[in-house]
């Protein structure tokens, strides 16, 4: 039983870190974070497969975590699909790895690894594995120019870029 406890912590600590090869933005600020943001581009993955119109709200908690709410378009059903929860820093304040849960007392990495520290008008993110990768920005629609820059980056640092999805933001 003890075993099987001590494989639990390790896997649930797992998943809270930060891949190979990855660093945390630092000097990370949470209120110019905070906002609404759209996701530009993403790693398919089960909880966001076929939607599109996707955004990210984040907003301080009087505990100071983070609320949380992700939104998108549910194409195949015709309706907006929602979901909240909340963020807390890993460690220090001042870097960017969060850990955000929307399922109890589970938590995922949320690693900030690009920001636009001038402005914060965009960011890439990743979590505990390099199979979860979002490109967020403040407006709906960006550059080919800041595209490309983000396939750049993201394949140099071992993201499967041939599986990387854009979203479209057409409500």
């Amino acid at each position: 039983m003890r075993i099987f406890l001590c494989l639990i912590i390790v896997f649930l600590s797992a998943c809270t870190g930060v891949p190979k090869g990855i660093t945390p933005v630092s000097d990370f600020e949470l209120a110019p974070y905070l906002g609404k943001w759209y996701e530009i581009a993403r790693l398919d993955h089960s909880f966001e497969r076929g939607l599109s119109n996707v955004t990210a709200q984040y907003s301080l908690r009087e505990d100071n975590a983070v609320v949380v709410k992700n939104r998108g378009y549910e194409d195949s059903k015709q309706r907006w699909k929602d979901a909240t929860g909340k963020a807390v820093f890993k460690g220090a304040s001042d870097i960017g790895h969060l850990k955000v849960s929307f399922f109890g007392p589970f938590f995922g990495s949320y690693v900030v690894f690009e920001l636009d520290k001038e402005n914060y008008q965009y960011a890439y993110v990743t979590s505990y594995n390099k199979d979860s990768l979002w490109f967020l920005s403040r407006e709906k629609e960006v550059s080919e120019e800041q595209y490309r820059q983000f396939l750049q980056t993201v394949q140099s640092l071992g993201f499967e870029v041939d599986d990387i999805i854009r979203v479209t933001h057409d409500r």
